[in-house]
């Protein structure tokens, strides 16, 4: 049944925000990018983490700012930025950022299939039920309201926060035994004591940066949710202040013991056959089925993310169609009885269906494809919410200080170089399809008419 009501229903608390910050900053690119990023830089990854955590509070803290400073409280991102960069970028940026939970949802089904057949094989020719059992619950979730959305992934993001912060104090009792058997000198030098503390240079550094925020990407979801959020001027900004200290509690500080407790070149992703630093980890304290617990988390972690994607790009589909009187837009605008998009959430999940079809045709090389035009759709986000802010600060000069915004400044400027590095260094073939992207969401604009 339907509902001609369109507004969105705010049933969202600040614990559900707080976990979908929590959730979106920690996903499968913690317990899967980490090792990409650690092989790519060596140690070095660390400086990775933290500078891209740094870039990451800098811009949701100008997102909370925008949020608290807004009068209305408009559904998607464009809502948040159309005051201060104008309908027609906002309306660019609800499409990138569409498209990068679309690239998002298909990437992440297609790693939960093959983890699902890892932890219970079957024929090939059927794995694809795994990827339609996933899709129907994913869909099924957002379906019913924002709250069953909400409630989920605040459980699934407190699953993920338990096994880190039992990883972190597994990781600090083995830390203790090392400096007690070895002298503190060793021990903390086991970390450059295999290579250099950069092994592969500027270069690998770079790359590394990009997996990593990459990694980072989600956390911005908080902003999507504003119209769905009881009192959002309190709730998003407080899951907001907490992002820096949860960056360096559970991104930081389990690689810092990845790379002191594990020899990373066999744990890194170089070594075709190591097992997950998780998994070597709790091996060392002798848990029983120690992959097979980390496969299960791992699993956790992908549903997470693609229950978070049809959420993100559903939202984002009807903040652009929701004021449309005729039309397929106003068919994808349709609210059910529980006030959810519910026909912008089919399209979602049809294109996921479309995704895993293509995965299983294609390959690996379907899904390395879509997992690498994530990166650049994410980053010009970034950079148009660092934009919209410095707009805000320097319009409104009492929502800033000197010092931030010569940080948002910094940090937009670093991610446009950032970002002209990945145009640079990946193939040609991604650079083209992100730049049909822009293009589309850039030139499929139409404004408003004004009523007579």
């Amino acid at each position: 049944m339907e509902n001609e009501n369109k507004e969105l229903k705010s049933s969202l608390k600040t614990r559900h925000i707080i976990m979908l910050s929590l959730g979106g900053a920690i996903g499968s690119g913690l317990f899967l990018g980490s090792s990409s990023a650690i092989a790519t830089a060596g140690p070095a990854v660390l400086l990775s983490y933290i500078l891209a955590g740094l870039a990451l509070y800098v811009v949701m803290f100008g997102v909370g700012k925008m949020v608290v400073h807004n009068e209305k409280t408009e559904p998607g991102m464009s809502g948040i930025i159309k005051p201060y960069v104008g309908p027609h970028w906002a309306h660019f940026t609800d499409w990138a950022y569409w498209s990068t939970w679309m690239a998002v949802l298909i990437a992440e089904e297609a790693g939960v299939t093959h983890f699902l057949n890892v932890l219970v094989p079957i024929n090939p020719h059927f794995q694809w039920v795994y990827a339609l059992a996933v899709a129907v619950l994913a869909t099924g979730i957002n379906l019913y309201s924002v709250k069953a959305f909400g409630e989920t992934e605040y459980w699934l993001a407190f699953v993920k926060v338990a096994v880190i912060i039992l990883l972190i104090l597994s990781g600090f009792y083995l830390f203790a035994v090392n400096i007690l058997k070895m002298g503190t000198g060793a021990a903390f030098g086991h970390i450059t004591s295999e290579t250099s503390f950069a092994p592969h240079g500027f270069s690998g550094f770079l790359t590394s940066l990009m997996v990593v925020i990459f990694s980072f990407g989600g956390s911005e979801l908080a902003a999507v949710t504003v119209a769905e959020t009881e009192n959002p001027k309190v709730a998003i900004p407080k899951a907001i202040r907490g992002v820096l200290i949860r960056i360096i509690s559970f991104y930081v500080i389990p690689i810092f013991l990845f790379l002191e407790l594990l020899p990373w070149k066999d744990n890194s992703g170089q070594n075709a056959n190591a097992v997950s630093p998780f998994a070597a980890i709790f091996g060392k304290l002798g848990i029983p089925e120690a992959e097979v617990i980390v496969t299960m988390v791992i699993i956790v972690a992908i549903f997470s993310a693609v229950n978070s994607a049809i959420y993100a790009t559903s939202r984002s589909l009807y903040s652009r169609v929701q004021a449309s009187e005729s039309g397929i837009g106003k068919s994808l605008s349709k609210l059910n009885k529980n006030q959810v998009p519910v026909r912008a959430v089919f399209i979602s999940s049809g294109v996921l269906v479309i995704g895993v079809i293509l995965s299983a045709v294609l390959g690996d090389s379907f899904w390395q494809f879509v997992a690498g035009s994530i990166s650049f759709t994410i980053t010009p986000v970034w950079i148009i919410l660092l934009i919209s802010a410095l707009i805000m600060y320097f319009k409104n000069k009492e929502t800033a200080s000197w010092f931030l915004r010569v940080s948002t400044l910094l940090v937009a400027v670093a991610l446009a170089v950032a970002f002209v590095m990945q145009i640079v260094h990946n193939p040609w073939t991604l650079s083209m399809f992100a730049l049909v992207i822009g293009i589309l969401s850039y030139f499929s604009y139409r404004p408003k008419k004004e009523k007579i």
